[in-house]
């Protein structure tokens, strides 16, 4: 499996889907400079995303959807269909709920504001490459002050102690690598926890987990 993800950023093409042309062009200049990032491709509306989906099939689009008449929450749907194996970086300056909501229940990846720096975008487009999650602290900061608002809740947590761990280490960001060196347990161990979890939480998704841990006072 680390082979595999070391050939993805080796060799990582990367889509611009956004109105804006100084941000498409600062974007591509950053990515230009690190080895294995390559923009292959860029988008000013959904018509032009669905047509150079279709023919490059990136790795990874990096997506503002909060531009009416050029892009939408829908457009991560349509890069869903169009291209399944394309995972989705939002880069975005987004601050409603219900949008940021959305996009999350719809499966992407990574989400950014538009305030995040260079470190962060490199660090968010490395893993979305590889199908992990990357939020910066700004997203999780507005999700659990602002966004999210949790109502005072008595009822016990399906979870056990260490579960509850697993959780909270997710939703600060961390890979299971990274999980496993901080409790000291394999990588394997913390792939089973996640299993568990998902099943007595019903959840389907990271994007889901991350939602439930900031509507619970985890993060």
């Amino acid at each position: 499996m680390k082979t595999n993800q070391n050939n993805i950023l080796q060799s990582t093409s990367i889509l611009i889907a956004d109105s804006q042309y100084l941000i498409r062009f600062g974007l591509r200049k950053l990515l230009s400079q690190i080895d294995g990032l390559k923009v292959i491709a860029e988008a000013v509306n959904d018509e032009d995303l669905a047509a150079e989906l279709k023919a490059t099939q990136p790795n990874v689009v990096i997506l503002d959807y909060n531009q009416p008449t050029h892009f939408s929450t829908d457009t991560v749907i349509k890069i869903k269909q169009i291209s399944p194996n394309t995972n989705v970086l939002i880069i975005s300056d987004d601050n409603q709920k219900h949008g940021i909501y959305q996009v999350l229940e719809y499966g992407v990846n990574s989400y950014l504001t538009k305030t995040c720096g260079e470190e962060e975008i490199i660090d968010a487009v490395k893993a979305t490459a590889k199908g992990e999650k990357f939020f910066c602290n700004n997203v999780l900061n507005y999700i659990l002050e602002k966004s999210f608002p949790r109502e005072d809740d008595c009822s016990p947590t399906p979870l056990s102690p260490r579960e509850i761990e697993v959780v909270t280490l997710v939703a600060s960001g961390l890979i299971a690598k990274e999980i496993a060196s901080e409790l000291n347990l394999s990588t394997h161990t913390i792939y089973t926890h996640r299993k568990n979890i998902m099943k007595k939480l019903n959840l389907s998704s990271a994007s889901e987990l991350v939602l439930y841990a900031v509507n619970n006072g985890m993060v």
